[in-house]
């Protein structure tokens, strides 16, 4: 009798099914699912936007920190011999003489590199302390709400409620010596509210959350909710007006130390520049120029860089 046990061959040129015992194929891995920080990431990598304002930005902090490498010559010492009204010397790229010389035969290229400092300074120092002092202020609001609510909205309108530029000259003029940190206190003693008003906004939305909820059943502490899960969640909106704002402080530093209010000689500054620059506008007006020029790149990149986070962390631009 034949063996029936053998497998029949294929009819048709057709492929035999394979055996019961072959191995199945590995299950497909599951994509990696991306956070909010991340989309954002990936985001600015390919936005212009992002990439021309951080070169800006990360060259004007090289300046700041090291000014010595774009210029030897000092911006405090001048010789009157070489006279403002003498034309600037565009052929001598990197000399003290590049941009001229100013009405007390200061280098006013040298003052530009060396006044990059005090607007960097002024403008990350401020941006620091109303974004951790507002932030707080709002969390706290937010989260708890009630009688705290109240009690801090009210503080926050009182504030708000105080021009910004007119407060910080009352502030200012009550200090015989204003020094970068009397003008980053000042201006940072008036400019916490909006980021208090952001962060309160955005703590109420946040707590509304399931995971919140979560957190409180299973017992999790204050301290806990607020710093790990309404935190990291929150700070999406302050970090886009922190980074717009940053350039509005270097501006307000600027126009303070032009009305002679805010920084002044020996503090080496632009606005202090385009102040004493104003008396010799029609003669020389190279030496309003530049550091006009200087001033308004950096507001400019620190504002497209806010613009480039603001799309990048709200789903709704994309």
């Amino acid at each position: 009798m034949p063996d029936v046990t053998k497998t029949a061959a294929p009819v048709d040129g057709g492929v035999a099914s394979p055996s019961a015992d072959a191995a199945a194929p590995a299950p497909a891995k599951a994509e990696k699912t991306r956070s909010l920080w991340g989309d954002a990431w990936t985001d600015l990598r390919r936005n212009p936007y992002f990439i021309v304002s951080a070169v800006m930005i990360f060259f004007l902090l090289l300046i700041a920190v090291f000014p010595g490498l774009f210029t030897s010559a000092s911006p405090t010492s001048g010789d009157l011999v070489k006279h403002f009204l003498g034309k600037p010397e565009l052929g001598h790229i990197g000399s003290p003489e590049w941009f001229g010389y100013d009405g007390q035969g200061r280098s006013v290229y040298a003052r530009l590199i060396h006044g990059t400092r005090a607007s960097i300074i002024v403008g990350v120092c401020v941006t620091l302390i109303v974004t951790i002092f507002g932030g707080l202020m709002g969390m706290i609001a937010g989260y708890f709400g009630g009688v705290t609510d109240a009690v801090l909205s009210r503080i926050t309108d009182i504030f708000f409620g105080i021009p910004f530029l007119l407060g910080a000259m009352v502030v200012l003029q009550s200090f015989t010596e204003r020094t970068v940190w009397v003008v980053v206190g000042a201006l940072a003693f008036l400019g916490w509210t909006q980021m208090a008003r952001v962060m309160r906004g955005a703590v109420i939305t946040v707590k509304q959350a399931d995971y919140v909820h979560a957190a409180t059943a299973l017992g999790a502490g204050t301290t806990r909710i607020l710093f790990r899960h309404i935190l990291p969640n929150a700070m999406a909106p302050l970090i886009v007006v922190a980074t717009i704002s940053l350039g509005g402080y270097i501006s307000a530093e600027a126009t303070l130390s032009y009305l002679g209010l805010g920084l002044a000689s020996p503090t080496v500054s632009w606005g202090v520049d385009i102040s004493t620059a104003v008396d010799q506008i029609r003669v020389a007006p190279h030496i309003l120029l530049w550091p006009s020029i200087m001033l308004s790149i950096t507001v400019l990149a620190f504002i497209m860089l806010g613009e480039a986070v603001r799309n990048a962390l709200d789903p709704k631009m994309r």
